[in-house]
């Protein structure tokens, strides 16, 4: 059965651009599972091109310093067509058939939490460029190291936000994806509403692949909520967005997370997107100074509009951000071995265009705070924290 597996995967595999021969002598391997095509390839497309810029800027300056050698940076790409169980099947053949030195994780929680067992199996080091969710690192896994902060840094600051300029608020509808990142968010959304009186009027699940939420919208505008929240990927949130337009649900405040933080969002909804707010780990406004290959959030932001002709968001930036940090976890070990560079991922403190990177005890980062936004006049503006607000908070639905 694995033959017929891994001939079926064979097909798959997309080289990056510009690689070169997968020889551990002049190359460091690093395989990366891709949903390149399903209802995940947006999010897919998005972390390849954070890859690729991480990787040609590496290998432009030289390549990953691995004690007196420079070694060029080798992207293995499968496409696991966005079923979470061939994440599994591509991230094993990536081990056993390509030998990768490291791993990047799928695309979400799901996918990573399924594909983390492979890799901790294997003692391969996997950085996880977008898993949010702690059902994801409390495995106890050794081997597992994630660039996001936990679900509630994202419900935390939005319920403080939301209490504070709707001191009359009282009411909360929050309709999730029942998948584990956007189930986990919206738990965390309930925990934080309550923790502050809020009341919980609506909490429904929505199934994996739904294309109409009409029904869940009529019964959620019949608890009369005062603020909804509803979690999922960008298809799913365009969906939302429209509906609830069409069946005039309301709310002095709208969050939806993800979706809002991607351009492709904001245009398809147009102007339904007035005063939607989201949250994200990373917004181009970021300013932070760094010791990796681009020096500065700024600096990233402007070789990525040269490559790609638009500005980053968040899952673009944590495709270059698994870069620098495994770069920066094997050029202080001063080699591939996988105990040393596991040892330095354990040490944290890595200064990255990204933001500051460390780790928790079950390795999911806790060292900065995620921008809470809210998309006004088509634009998205930082409403919080107040040190890198870009706007103030507006209340309602256009």
């Amino acid at each position: 059965m694995k033959l017929t597996v891994r001939s079926a995967l064979a097909g798959l595999m997309i080289m990056a651009a510009g690689n070169v021969a997968a020889n551990a002598k002049d190359s460091v391997v690093i395989g990366a599972p891709l949903p390149v095509t399903g209802a995940l390839s947006p999010e897919g497309t998005k972390l390849r091109q954070g890859y690729e810029l991480w990787r040609e800027q590496v290998n432009a300056a030289g390549g990953v310093k691995v004690g007196d050698r420079r070694l060029k940076v080798d992207l293995r790409y499968y496409d696991y067509q966005s079923q979470t169980p061939r994440a599994i099947q591509v991230a094993e053949k990536l081990i056993t058939d390509d030998k990768v030195d490291f791993l990047f994780s799928p695309f979400g929680s799901g996918a990573t939490k399924a594909a983390s067992a492979v890799a901790e199996k294997a003692g391969v080091p996997m950085i996880a460029s977008s898993a949010s969710s702690k059902e994801v690192f409390d495995q106890g896994y050794k081997n597992l190291f994630g660039v996001y902060t936990d679900n509630s840094t994202f419900s935390e600051p939005l319920a403080d936000l939301v209490k504070a300029k709707l001191p009359n608020a009282r009411r909360v509808a929050i309709l999730a994806r029942n998948d584990l990142y956007p189930l986990s968010l919206a738990n965390e959304f309930e925990k934080s509403a309550k923790k502050r009186g809020f009341d919980v009027v609506f909490f429904e699940k929505y199934a994996i692949g739904t294309l109409d939420h009409a029904s869940a919208l009529t019964q959620l505008r019949a608890a009369k909520p005062d603020w909804i929240v509803a979690t999922g990927y960008i298809n799913d949130l365009i969906t939302i967005r429209k509906q609830a337009a069409d069946l005039k649900v309301g709310g002095e405040a709208f969050t939806l997370i993800n979706g809002p933080a991607y351009q492709e969002w904001i245009s398809a909804v147009g102007p339904l997107a007035e005063n939607v707010t989201t949250a994200s780990w990373f917004h181009p406004v970021a300013r932070y100074s760094s010791d990796d290959v681009f020096g500065s959030s700024a600096k990233f932001v402007e070789l990525f509009k040269a490559k790609y002709g638009s500005e980053p968001d968040f899952t673009q930036a944590s495709g270059s951000a698994v870069g620098v940090v495994l770069q920066q976890a094997i050029e202080r070990a001063g080699s591939l071995d996988r105990d040393k560079v596991r040892a330095e991922l354990k040490k944290g403190g890595f200064k990255t265009f990204f933001g500051p990177i460390s780790f928790s005890d079950i390795g999911i980062a806790d060292s900065y705070v995620p921008p809470v936004l809210q998309i006004q006049d088509g634009k998205v503006q930082v409403v919080a924290p107040a040190e890198i607000a870009t706007s103030t908070f507006r209340t309602g639905l256009k």
